[in-house]
């Protein structure tokens, strides 16, 4: 990983916060850090995705690595359970190299929101 860490600005708090507990579950990813408003997702412990209230910046692309291609369809479903729209189902993406399996949703303040593993079949 090249970021330490990312901070979102999030118009409601409470429902990105839902949002991404549900949708990050299947990729071992839960809330590390609750500071009043503010949520930290992560991994061992260590905040990398943080939502703040505030002003939500322009759309932006987040992709969350998975170890498994079986993570990315269990990401896919779980997102959109929890209210994420659909923006690309699991599946491989060639353009990017062969084994490139990623799938994507929006989130409740807009962002694309991805899980990818790498590895072959």
């Amino acid at each position: 990983m090249i970021l330490d860490h990312l901070t979102l600005q999030v118009a409601d708090p409470a429902a990105s916060r839902a949002f991404y507990l549900r949708a990050l579950a299947p990729l071992g990813i839960g809330i590390v850090v609750e500071l009043g408003e503010v949520t930290a997702f992560g991994r061992d412990g260590k905040g990398e995705l943080w939502l703040a209230p505030g002003e939500p910046q322009r759309p932006m692309h987040i992709a969350f690595a998975a170890a498994t291609r079986a993570e990315v369809d269990a990401f896919h479903a779980a997102a959109l359970a929890a209210g994420g729209r659909d923006n690309g189902g699991p599946g491989v993406r060639a353009i990017y190299h062969p084994s490139y399996y990623g799938a994507f949703v929006i989130a409740p303040e807009g962002h694309n929101i991805e899980a990818v593993c790498h590895r072959p079949e």
